[in-house]
């Protein structure tokens, strides 16, 4: 199977139960450190910034991977930091697509602090 940043994110269009358990616990362990799942229902992780401008364009960053996938997050600005929540709220939990545009997020973070 693919990474999951290289999976094409197909968004859930509803109709099926959101994952639970193992099925959850497989896919977190293909993210890099520091996404949370909370209460089985989103992921979360905080990137840190050096000031607001990067982190301003990491939010930018994100928008565009996220219009691409048809998929958005929900995106909390502030100086030194982002906050990314993520979970498909057609089924108001999580779905693969959630997975793969957080591994999608976190390629673009790194493409911005080694740049």
């Amino acid at each position: 199977m693919a990474k999951l940043s290289e999976q094409h994110c197909e968004p859930c269009r509803g109709g099926i139960p959101p994952l639970k358990g193992e099925q959850i616990l497989q896919l977190h362990t293909q993210l890099d450190g520091g996404w949370e799942v909370v209460d089985e229902h989103h992921l979360t992780k905080t990137f840190p910034f050096p000031d607001f401008l990067r982190g301003l364009a990491f939010v930018n960053a994100v928008a565009a991977v996220a219009e691409a996938a048809g998929h958005h997050p929900d995106v909390f600005l502030a100086w030194g930091r982002v906050r990314l929540e993520i979970y498909t709220h057609k089924i108001d939990g999580l779905h693969l697509a959630d997975f793969v545009l957080a591994a999608k997020c976190e390629d673009t973070f790194r493409g911005l602090i080694q740049s």
